[in-house]
């Protein structure tokens, strides 16, 4: 809570607060704080719906007809994690999944328990010096997995029940060449380029209301999205998101290069007029970008803003990213900057007669 109406100095710290905050699906609310007073630096009206989706509206600064276009930007700030399914004895807590999670990565992994009060754990497994002959060669199953959190059976459950939620612990950390790491950072590198196209957009004239969306529970079904948009009935929706950044022993034909620029998306869930028309501006105002063929939504926000109510438009734009779906994330601070950029440089450029053409295509 002490970091209400902070004034964030850079980007770079918000995305810090933003990734080292707790937020699980459906349970966002400690993460909610932060964003809501970031996007409330560049926006004229925010407000929370009864789902938790913070939208943020930034009024259109030159109004041609009655009703100006609407262009709705989404970025998810739900992040996976855990759900506690038991207590044992001697207070060790067993667990399941909440989104995306890789088994693989948890044991040894510094957690934090939302009980009634936070609780540092540690996710544990049985060590190889005590493991069977060949044991040590399996991959542990989660089932196998506990959280500790040093307390006994009794004090665990004064404290923590049943479906609380278990989020990761990880500091921010800078590395060189303008990369970051951290947990979450899917997809809350997605929200700093809304707020650096909002910054942007504040030295522009733009015609068009800009709702500007932190969305929850992308993680689970992009069940923010479904909702958000069906309130906001947008003429255009542009999900930001994340995809796969070039890593060692990944072909390139399945990522895109770190620090190349964002990559815009095309396939059967992008509106063609809105992809080529980002390509034109990154090339016109001399903006990074890669792109990125997609066949299918692949869950992320896109979908559920295409398929609302009518249809509506959309594309998506995504930040390279490397080890999704893990604690240690790593992202391009370049990438996501210039992003922002070509989201506003975009939007000035919108105006009634571009989104009726966007019917005949």
């Amino acid at each position: 809570m002490e970091l209400r109406r902070r004034d964030f100095m850079d980007f770079k710290e918000v995305l810090k607060h933003l990734s080292e905050a707790g937020g699980v699906s459906g349970q966002e609310g400690p993460v909610r704080y932060i964003a809501s007073d970031a996007l409330g630096k560049y926006a004229d009206d925010v407000r929370v719906d009864t789902f938790g989706n913070i939208v943020a509206l930034k009024r259109a600064t030159i109004q041609r007809t009655n009703e100006s276009p609407r262009v709705m930007l989404a970025a998810h700030y739900d992040e996976i994690g855990l759900i506690v399914t038991k207590i044992e004895e001697r207070g060790f807590l067993r667990f399941s999944t909440v989104g995306g999670v890789d088994p693989r990565t948890l044991p040894g992994q510094e957690v934090v328990v939302q009980g009634r009060e936070p609780f540092v754990g540690i996710i544990g497994a049985k060590p190889p010096h005590v493991q069977s002959p060949g044991e040590s060669k399996n991959v542990i199953k989660l089932e196998e997995l506990f959280i500790d959190i040093g307390l006994s059976e009794d004090e665990a459950k004064k404290f923590i029940k049943v479906g609380d939620l278990v989020n990761f612990k990880r500091d921010f950390v800078e590395l060189s060449d303008n990369m970051v790491a951290g947990k979450s950072m899917d997809d809350r590198a997605g929200l700093v380029v809304i707020l650096k196209a909002l910054k942007e957009l504040s030295m522009l004239n733009h015609q068009v209301d800009v709702y500007a969306v932190a969305t929850v529970q992308e993680e689970v079904g992009v069940r923010g999205a479904t909702v958000s948009t069906y309130g906001i009935t947008p003429d255009i929706g542009i999900a930001i998101d994340v995809t796969h950044g070039h890593m060692e022993g990944v072909s390139k034909r399945d990522t895109v290069q770190m620090g190349g620029g964002s990559a815009i998306s095309i396939g059967p869930h992008v509106h063609p007029k809105l992809f080529q028309s980002f390509v034109d501006i990154s090339r016109e105002v001399n903006i990074p970008y890669q792109i990125e063929a997609s066949p299918t939504p692949a869950g992320t926000d896109a979908f559920a803003i295409q398929i609302t109510r009518e249809g509506v438009a959309s594309a998506l734009i995504s930040i390279p990213l490397r080890y999704m779906h893990t604690s240690v994330e790593v992202a391009s601070m370049d990438d996501i900057k210039e992003a922002g950029r070509l989201i506003a440089a975009f939007i000035a450029r919108i105006d009634q007669q571009y989104v009726e053409e966007l019917k005949c295509f």
